[in-house]
């Protein structure tokens, strides 16, 4: 038996997987969000520790059995999120998130402190990435930043919980700013740039490799004889894509969670960050990833249910099983700035085209349709990049649509896979982690690609149409530019 727990945004989730790859039982546990500013996006460490108990207590109650027999446990988790911890590790303040927007102004310090930062960590410097999150503490919290000893991602704070153990591994770590990508280590010139060592850094490990075993008091708490191993784990997306089986070269899947991905395998480094494109480890070893991100998609969806006073499921069913064009009103999903391509934290959405018809069957169609839009940005960076998509699977829990799927598959002009349990992604990727810490077994062996269920594939003359409504939402966004504080 193999334990995943999910560390999102919105809840920590955990699944019970048995040696034939069968999920046995499954429990999630809600998280709250602080906005204490605009731009700010804050939790409190804590909550994630208390949700992740509640969910694997859960799992007892449903299987004490299969429980007790677990031999690993790994997690995924929300990505770039500072957890900092004082010499005798208390957390100093609320962990600040991956779509926290307040260090813009420290990206351009830091990119100046570390001018090689683009080629060795590969990436452009967003504030939602960790590196500038420590400037901004040493600029305007400075007692916190004077205090701080060691700096964790969020997973890696929960794994601390789970085993006393201080480890990060190369997925999450890429999304630093701090780790040399090429090389899988720590950047000492990367660290030195935001006035941190490796003294403030956790060990690195690979994702399917044993970073500790869980403490005995919560092995007992579990009824676990032997306190089992506990993996590297993986970043959200690289655990979505283990669970996919996404570790060949050539593999791509979009994610329809929270936040947005488009995600290519790749089988080196392959950075090109004027594109606005992540280049990242993978959570396997000597594979690498290209990924467009954007900040807002089943989220988008959320704030419009929330708006309306409904349901995602109610502003969904009206509109049928497929499009039949697009709405004549677009949205831009701007709602706490983008990613992919724009790298753009001011930048607000918006609603274009509204009249006295405007239903609000029309405005729900052009969310779907600009986070389509979004992902197609996404797509036009990564073949900037040079890399070239030729079909993708689709997870996350935008995945339940077929309509908002075919709408993707319009827009991208590609075949979209759904696939069996796309929902579970990250936990059950996590599992997967776990087993290969527990057994040894060669990711090839285990990351097997799930059963696809269905299959949509763009139609020609809705493709044009949507050519053409995508030209639009390109033009939109300079003007919305132009009139955002």
């Amino acid at each position: 038996m193999y334990l995943g727990l999910d560390m999102g945004t919105s809840a920590v989730k955990a699944v019970l997987v048995d040696d034939a790859q069968n999920v046995l039982a499954s429990a999630e546990t809600p998280l709250g969000i602080s906005r204490p500013a605009p731009g700010f996006s804050e939790q409190d460490p804590e909550e994630w520790w208390q949700a992740t108990l509640a969910s694997i207590d859960a799992l007892k109650a449903e299987q004490p059995t299969a429980l007790e027999a677990v031999r690993g446990i790994a997690l995924s988790g929300q990505m770039h999120g500072a957890v900092l911890l004082d010499a005798s590790d208390a957390v100093l303040r609320p962990a600040i998130l991956w779509n926290d927007g307040r260090a813009a102004a420290e990206c351009l310090e830091l990119e100046q402190r570390f001018p090689a930062l683009h080629a060795i960590a590969g990436n452009l410097a967003f504030p939602g990435f960790t590196a500038p999150k420590l400037l901004w503490v040493r600029r305007h919290e400075p007692d916190v930043f004077a205090a701080t000893r060691t700096v964790l991602l969020p997973k890696a704070y929960v794994g601390f919980r789970l085993t006393g153990e201080k480890v990060e591994e190369m997925s999450d770590a890429s999304g630093t700013l701090w780790l040399d990508v090429g090389r899988r280590d720590w950047s000492d010139d990367a660290l030195e740039a935001t006035y941190m060592t490796r003294a403030n850094m956790p060990r690195l490990v690979e994702g399917n490799a044993v970073a500790g075993r869980l403490r005995p008091e919560l092995a007992a708490r579990w009824g676990m004889a032997t306190p089992p191993v506990v993996a590297g784990g993986a970043g959200d997306n690289a655990a979505g894509a283990v669970g996919l089986g996404a570790i060949h070269p050539g593999d791509a899947f979009v994610s329809l969670g929270t936040s947005g991905v488009l995600w290519a395998t790749t089988d080196r480094f392959a950075p090109n960050p004027q594109s606005s494109v992540h280049a990242f480890c993978h959570a396997v070893p000597a594979t690498w990833h290209q990924m467009g991100v954007i900040l807002s998609a089943a989220s988008a969806l959320g704030w419009w249910a929330t708006a309306s006073k409904s349901t995602p499921a109610e502003l969904l069913a009206p509109l049928g099983a497929r499009p039949q064009s697009p709405s004549p009103v677009t949205f831009l999903p701007y709602l706490s700035g983008e990613r992919t391509p724009h790298n753009d934290t001011a930048i607000r959405g918006a609603f274009v085209g509204l009249d006295h018809d405007t239903s609000r069957e029309t405005l729900t169609q052009a969310v779907l349709e600009g986070v389509a839009f979004a992902f197609r940005d996404c797509l036009e960076a990564l073949g900037q990049a040079g890399t070239q998509l030729t079909s993708a699977d689709v997870i996350g829990g935008g995945s339940r649509s077929g309509y908002w799927i075919s709408v993707l598959a319009n827009v991208l002009g590609l075949p979209l896979h759904r696939v069996d349990e796309g929902e579970r992604g990250g936990a059950f990727g996590a599992a997967r982690l776990a087993r290969m810490a527990a057994t040894g077994e060669a990711p090839a062996e285990i990351c097997l690609p799930p059963r696809r269920i269905e299959t949509i594939e763009p139609i020609p003359a809705l493709q044009q149409a949507y050519a053409e409504r995508y030209a639009r939402y390109r033009a939109l966004y300079p003007a919305l530019k132009g009139v955002t504080p």
